[in-house]
């Protein structure tokens, strides 16, 4: 007859061999203790006779044989007075890598601590301490082997004393397994949100009835639901009313031909928010099954930034065409003026000399002019025309990411277009006179801030524009003027710098002038070049590839004429150029 062993029913006592055997002392009295760990940590059950006894040597040695060394698992006994191991299983010593037990208890390190980075010398007597006062102590941590590699362990300290002296029964179980199984399960978790939550585009998953399954955050905030709100709502709860009687029948369409495609193909789709607003969608199509059912996947963009961006596109294109038209007319009326002033001057040799020479110049001023529209005009449309391409091909290869890059690029050559027409249209308005100052009162610290923040786009890698204005006052001037001729310097200043560099704007408020001072780190300007700078459409000749249409500096010139100031040049190659603009002003009374 056997029933389980139980610690209030063990030896009292283990003489000779098991006291030999586990190499602590020659009789260890309360040895139960040991008995009654190891049994529980090793989750073996021991039986005893019905009747009650006390188990001899032999069956002592036995019991030590099967808890100790039959073990699988790593069983030691530390020494918690002299810190380290007084005996190992053979199971321990292979898991540690070492080839005998006596190799590993008198390794200086192992012996020690099965860390793979041991506790310094007062960190391990603080946890020694700790262990003995709680008698019990457990943990999960990175072990070392004697080559040097390491794996997660779970350690199970139980502590006994023998001939008044402490010691722990340490087990020590490999969980290297369930430690990978744990990050693996963490890593496909963590890719499941990064593909399906937190995707770029609106997922929606549905089954064959047309309920939602799933839906990912983009989704969600699309149709303007709380999270988890499009969840149990129907396909046709998210399509417009006018086209929602008859979408079950394409729903039904589909679970029977379930196909990898677009939807609505050259027509225009909508989808219906939660407020009953509908907005214009991209679509495509997907399908798997799980447990032989259908589920759809629907990959859903939201074209409102594209569709308006096509608006602006016709809207620009037709600006450059009549603006085409108005600069054909005036090259045209100029030329007949210059006619007629040609054939009036015959008479005269001086004057035809001088009617020559105008024309000269001013067929000089046609060609940059043709020159520079037709480069800088081209640029922008040829990445309009290639962008809107191979977005098309790539809405059909479900790749998103690669359409908001085009979609930026068609965006900053629109601005780019705008800029170019905006310098245009201020050339020919101040050509006609048709602009004047209009002083108020002005902050100027406020609009340099102002105008450095618009301009952040232009920022290159690490650029940077930093401000030193002794300016506190109100002062009276024209704010638009000064605006258009801040934002034409520093875009000048960052275009001409490259990545890293610095763009430094300074100014002084004194007897009734601002004086404004940027200064750069840029290529340049060579002297000859610099005597041209403030003429219409003039390019420096080592700025050629870049883009510029050669009317910023011309324009800033006649602004600043304009409000009664001056603007100064200095500039040496490779080592930046400094624009100085004094500017005076009227002093008004706060009120």
């Amino acid at each position: 007859m056997l029933v389980r062993w139980t610690p209030d029913y063990c030896p009292r006592t283990v003489r000779g061999g098991a006291a030999r055997q586990f190499g602590i002392c020659r009789a260890v009295r309360p040895f139960h203790k040991i008995y009654s760990n190891l049994a529980r940590n090793a989750d073996l059950h021991l039986f005893r006779p019905v009747h009650y006894c006390m188990l001899n040597d032999l069956y002592s040695n036995a019991l030590t044989d099967l808890l100790f060394e039959k073990s699988d698992d790593f069983i030691g006994i530390y020494d918690l007075t002299h810190e380290q191991f007084v005996r190992v299983n053979q199971a321990g010593v292979r898991l540690l890598g070492f080839d005998s037990e006596q190799a590993l208890l008198t390794d200086p390190v192992r012996s020690r601590s099965v860390r793979a980075e041991p506790l310094v010398d007062e960190h391990r007597t603080s946890l020694i301490a700790r262990i003995i006062q709680a008698g019990q102590h457990e943990e999960t941590t990175q072990i070392g082997r004697q080559d040097g590699q390491t794996f997660w362990g779970q350690v199970i300290f139980s502590t006994f004393t023998a001939d008044s002296k402490p010691y722990a029964l340490v087990r020590l179980i490999d969980r290297g397994r369930l430690h990978q199984t744990e990050r693996d399960l963490d890593h496909s978790v963590r890719r499941y949100e990064a593909i399906f939550s937190y995707a770029a585009i609106g997922i929606v998953v549905c089954n064959q009835q047309g309920q939602v399954m799933s839906a990912n955050h983009l989704a969600t905030e699309l149709f303007g639901y709380e999270a988890g709100g499009l969840i149990a709502l129907t396909v046709e709860d998210l399509v417009p009313m006018t086209v929602s009687h008859y979408h079950k029948k394409l729903r039904e369409s589909f679970n029977q031909n379930p196909q990898v495609r677009e939807m609505g193909r050259n027509r225009d789709l909508h989808a219906r928010r939660k407020d009953g607003s509908v907005f214009p969608v991209e679509i495509s199509l997907s399908h798997f099954r799980l447990e032989d059912e259908l589920y759809a996947v629907a990959y859903i963009i939201d074209t409102t930034v594209k569709k308006a961006a096509e608006r602006q596109l016709l809207a620009h294109r037709d600006d450059i065409q009549r603006l085409n038209a108005d600069l054909e007319q005036k090259v045209a009326d100029r030329t007949n003026a210059l006619m007629n002033t040609l054939d009036q001057l015959k008479q005269s040799k001086d004057e035809l000399t001088k009617a020559l020479a105008a024309e000269q110049r001013l067929g000089e001023l046609k060609s940059r002019f043709v020159s520079m529209a037709s480069h800088e005009f081209r640029t922008p449309l040829t990445v309009l025309q290639t962008s809107a391409t191979l977005i098309e091909k790539y809405i059909g290869l479900n790749q998103p990411d690669k359409c908001d890059k085009h979609l930026s690029r068609i965006r900053s050559s629109v601005n780019h277009l705008n800029d170019i027409l905006e310098e245009f249209l201020s050339v020919g308005r101040l050509e006609e006179g048709k602009i004047d100052t209009h002083p108020a009162k002005v902050n100027v610290a406020e609009l340099v801030a102002e105008t450095i923040t618009d301009i952040q786009a232009m920022l290159k890698p690490n650029q940077r524009v930093t401000i030193d204005l002794l300016a506190t006052d109100l002062i009276w001037l024209d704010p638009s003027l000064l605006r258009k001729i801040l934002v034409n310097l520093l875009s000048n200043a960052l275009k001409y710098s490259g990545p890293g560099s610095v763009v430094t704007v300074c100014g002084t408020c004194v007897e009734n002038k601002l004086t404004l001072i940027v200064t750069d780190q840029g290529v340049g300007i060579s002297q000859a070049d610099q005597a041209h700078l403030f003429e219409r459409f003039f390019r420096a000749t080592n700025s050629v590839n870049v883009p510029g249409t050669g009317l910023g500096l011309h324009i800033v010139g006649r602004y600043v004429e304009l409000m009664g100031g001056q603007v100064n040049l200095r500039s040496e190659l490779n080592e930046g150029t400094t624009v100085t603009l004094t500017l005076p002003y009227e002093n008004h009374s706060a009120d």
